[in-house]
Order: structure tokens, then sequence, then C-alpha cells
């Protein structure tokens, strides 16, 4: 059998987590039969990567690159800290960002396409761990800089019209240490602002008290709140008596946007029972 469906290739996929071309080959050499195909991966330990397709990798780097106009960022993730320092999946970090500078290819599964997915699972069988690819991004600006936290799991693009780089690496700077939600008050988000405050009307000292007393109170505690989230109301990092907007201002330039990205955000960690996981081991 030469020809096998794209359902069939689709099902291998799912059950296994391999990619398509290799799933393909199985299915050809295993005459469509899906259940063999699984059993000749298996024997020829093609399922190494695939059995830890489903294990959390929320460990891992960012990396950066900025050029002329433009800066990319990609997560490179795994399940471990320790597998986060390897040379070898540092070096496929790097070739992750190089592909994505050279490509400006912001959607995950393209970007992978060929030699990059075959080396992420070349590096699954070497360490032993899941590797994913997750949240690559390109910005493009009159001017872009970019700073990334010692630890490689915390970086900032930020983007300016006018200014230079080196301004937007410091406003970057202070991006990953202050963690700023919107650039001005006005970019909050209503639902936010609705829900805190729903926290302000439920906190103690609003208790009993007259509502145009509690909306007076509120108008200055929201104030508050979007003076401390706002990136160009903030006190700058390097120099607290200046805040981000004339940090900005002083150096001739407006802030676009910012992109800040932190290793494992927005993915859920299953917290396992280590004794339990070892007593199904032992029955297994």
């Amino acid at each position: 059998m030469s020809n096998v469906s794209a359902t069939q290739v689709k099902e291998l996929r799912e059950r296994t987590g391999l990619g398509m071309m290799e799933c393909k080959k199985a299915l050809v050499e295993a005459n469509g039969d899906i259940d063999l195909a699984i059993e000749n991966l298996r024997k020829n330990s093609g399922l190494k990567a695939a059995k830890k397709a489903d294990r959390t990798a929320a460990e891992g780097k960012i990396r950066v690159v900025v050029s002329a106009g433009v800066a990319v960022a990609v997560e490179v993730n795994s399940e471990t800290d320790f597998a986060a320092g390897d040379a070898n999946f540092n070096n496929f970090a790097d070739q992750v960002v190089a592909k994505l500078a050279a490509t400006k290819e912001a959607d995950v599964a393209k970007l992978m396409e060929g030699e990059l997915e075959q080396a992420r699972e070349a590096l699954v069988q070497k360490i032993g761990e899941n590797i994913t690819v997750r949240r690559p991004a390109v910005v493009e600006a009159e001017t872009v800089g970019a700073y990334v936290h010692s630890n490689g799991k915390i970086a900032c693009i930020v983007a300016l019209k006018g200014g230079n780089e080196e301004l937007a690496k410091d406003i970057a700077m202070h991006v990953t240490a202050a963690n700023p939600r919107v650039v001005r008050g006005d970019d909050m988000p209503a639902e936010v602002l609705e829900k805190e405050k729903e926290i302000i009307r439920a906190q103690p000292d609003m208790a009993g008290k007259p509502a145009e007393i509690v909306e007076k109170m509120m108008g200055g505690r929201i104030n508050k709140f979007l003076k401390e989230n706002s990136l160009l109301d903030q006190p700058f990092v390097k120099n607290p008596d200046q805040t981000v907007g004339q940090l900005a201002k002083e150096g001739g330039a407006e802030v676009i946007s910012f992109l800040r990205l932190e290793v494992g955000e927005g993915i859920e960690v299953e917290k396992v029972d280590f004794a339990a996981e070892v007593a199904a081991q032992l029955k297994g």
C-alpha cells in the first residue's frame, strides 16, 4: 500500500504526537494498519518523544534577536530547569530564534516545519524530556529594543516612535522588572477595571458608607491602580525620580507598545503526588 489517507495520518499523529512525515512513513510500512504502525514505532523507539508529549514543559528559555526596526522573540520550553541549561537545548533554542529572525514566521506549526521539527524530536530523544516551542512573535517599528534577564526566563521587546535602540532597551529592562499591564491608563481593558472595582467595593472600609462616598473613594483607588500598572506612569527603575513617560519624552520618543514574555506563564502545571506516582509505577 503506497498511499494512506490524510485521516489515517491525522489519527496516528494524534495518538503518537509524532511528525506528519514520520507518521505517513510508518503507515505506508504497516500497509495502513494504525495499530501495527504504533507497534513498529515502539520497536524502533520512535515513540519515545511521543510518550512524553503529554508531559508539561513549563521551564525553558526566552530567545530574542533585534535588528534594524525588527525584533523577534520565542519561548522554548523543557520539563525541568536542568534540561534548559543543557548545551544541546540552548543550541536548539538558538536555531529556533535564528529561523524566526530569518523568516518572520510567527505561526508555530509553520516555523517548526522540516529540519527544525526533526531537530526538536532528536533533542527529545537525546535528553529524555518533552521540548516545545511557543509564542513566536515579531515586532516591527521605527525603533525597537529588547532586554533579556540574565537567567533567560524573562524578556521584553519595546517599540518606539523616535528615540533610539538604547532607550528602548532601557524601557524594556524596566518592563521586565516592573511588569506593567498596559502602556497607558486608557489602554486598560474595561473588564479588568470592573474586576478591580468589585474588589474595592468588597473591601472592609467600604462597608456601610453612602454610595457617593464609595464612588469617590473608588475613583481615587482606581487612579492609583492605573498609575501602578501603566508603564508611562511608573517610576523608572534606574531613576525613581522620573517616570518612564518622562524618560521617553526626554529621549524624543513615544512608546508604542511592549511585549513581555516570561517562561511558563499561562501553562497549567499539573501537581503530581510523588508517592502515588511511584506506587502506580510499581503496580505497572
